[in-house]
């Protein structure tokens, strides 16, 4: 007969998530077979927390907070969110719809853009352009990173509080860096820069990060849930949704704060040090706060790494923009520049969330699919018989007949310098068929490297990928201009 052991007997845990896990030496679950009449209250079985790791972020309701007794690993080949399986027709509707909504919001962001150019706050400080590609990136990124982890939470039928506070400490921090950065890259162009406008540019990133990270995280969780509920995959409506409000409503928080802080630069320069303070001061708060959840803590330690870059490579873009804008033959360019990043970030971001979901939901962490070893084969992304390739397909397809809608949209609000010749539309479309190419080839690789190193591919291939799509973007659609200038076409009918 087997003795009752006491309620600090720690039953074994047979199903770990993590392979590294599989190696902790506890009482085998064999000792209480026949058993069963022992543990008939709660204080005989022992709920232990287990340690988090990036890909297990997710999925807490495997690691913390069960029974040990009662876990059973799930088949892996099984479908855990329970829907059916897409077919290509209710694939493209659950894509058409967000992604025109989406190439909208960028259309206006676009037209905002060229209108608050001839503000006079950037006219007189014209390093706000070169924040704009790394705000609007950096808010792009933190938004679609939370949209694709939350969609594959829902995915597998497990949703949590949000980490907000590390959201607002991200948005706090990177809106910092990003104002440094524009601010050293508009020192080594102009020579100077003076230091009430690198405290503009510190005071107008900071608070625009920080609002629209408010705003937009309460419009993505929305966005989801309600996705799930009527049945639609989160994967194809939240990213896109959470690129193009992002983009609109960054910008206009973006014009509308570096405007009022001019204001004060001359005569109240102090309202900039005192908004500067504050926001320094709430980190470590944001910092206390996060560190409380065991899996937003890990986010402490290695969420940082690709939104930075992403930072970094945006701000690249930025400085393009911002030189290409000064040539009054290409200043047509500024309203073009965001539905070309758009579009390419949002296709992008549909289907590095729906791989990242697959391998969630089919694979081990580190585990590959069979044939995906390497990334020697680029053109696997678009010939296999799964649902991403045909996905990869569909985003491939939708560019041209989407980015003419655009287009005409521009060319009907007439918001831009230039309205659209057929040279320039044909050239336009081809820069932008290039970029999501080239992104579609990249995310397919990245989103399985980072999987097979143990990296969580919803925190890690979006900030990266769409950083580049600004940067190609913005690098083709500057060379668009470029060559339509030089053979005698300014882009205009």
């Amino acid at each position: 007969m087997v003795v009752q052991e006491s309620q600090d007997t720690k039953l074994t845990q047979s199903d770990s998530v993590c392979p590294s896990q599989q190696n902790r030496s506890n009482t085998s679950l064999s000792q209480f077979s026949g058993s069963s009449q022992h543990f008939t209250s709660n204080e005989n079985i022992y709920y232990e927390p287990e340690e988090y790791t990036e890909t297990d972020f997710l999925l807490p309701n495997q690691l913390y907070g069960r029974s040990r007794l009662t876990r059973s690993p799930q088949p892996k080949d099984a479908n855990v969110s329970g829907a059916p399986e897409e077919s290509i027709c209710s694939m493209v509707v659950q894509i058409l719809v967000p992604f025109l909504l989406a190439g909208l919001g960028t259309v206006s962001a676009g037209m905002l853009l060229n209108i608050v150019q001839s503000w006079e706050v950037f006219q007189e400080i014209t390093e706000i352009l070169i924040l704009v590609p790394a705000v609007l990136g950096m808010k792009g990124n933190l938004e679609m990173t939370l949209a694709s982890r939350l969609s594959t939470a829902v995915s597998v039928n497990y949703i949590f509080s949000l980490f907000f506070s590390f959201k607002k400490l991200q948005a706090t921090v990177l809106g910092l860096l990003a104002s440094l950065m524009a601010s050293l890259l508009g020192w080594m162009a102009e020579g100077q820069m003076p230091f009430n406008h690198i405290m503009l540019l510190c005071s107008t990133s900071v608070s625009t990060a920080f609002v629209a990270s408010l705003l937009q995280g309460i419009v993505m969780v929305g966005v989801i849930i309600g996705s799930k509920r009527i049945g639609i995959n989160p994967d194809n409506v939240a990213t896109p949704i959470a690129a193009s409000f992002g983009d609109l409503i960054t910008l206009a928080l973006l014009a509308c704060f570096s405007q009022w802080f001019y204001s004060f630069i001359e005569l109240y320069p102090y309202v900039l040090y005192l908004v500067n303070l504050s926001f320094l001061c709430l980190i470590p708060a944001w910092v206390a706060v996060s560190s409380k959840h065991p899996a937003s803590e890990i986010l402490l330690h290695t969420g940082w790494e690709p939104i930075i870059t992403a930072m970094l490579i945006s701000s690249i873009g930025g400085v393009i923009l911002d030189k290409t804008v000064l040539d009054p033959n290409l200043a047509g360019i500024i309203v073009y520049a965001p539905v070309i990043n758009g579009v390419g970030g949002n296709l992008v971001s549909i289907q590095s969330s729906r791989i990242s979901t697959h391998l969630h939901l089919k694979h081990s962490p580190g585990e590959l699919p069979v044939g995906r070893q390497s990334c020697s084969n680029p053109w696997h992304t678009f010939f296999g018989s799964g649902a991403n390739h045909r996905s990869a397909k569909i985003l491939l397809l939708l560019v041209i007949p989407g980015q003419l809608i655009f287009l005409h949209a521009i060319h009907l609000i007439k918001g831009g310098h230039t309205l659209p010749s057929p040279l320039f539309t044909i050239a336009f479309l081809f820069a932008s068929l290039i970029q999501v190419l080239i992104l579609l080839c990249m995310a397919d690789c990245l989103v399985h490297c980072l999987w097979r190193r143990g990296k969580d591919p919803d925190s890690y291939s979006i900030p990266y990928l769409t950083a580049l799509g600004d940067l190609l973007g913005t690098a083709l659609l500057s060379i668009a201009f470029l060559m339509l200038w030089c053979i005698g076409d300014s882009g205009s009918v």
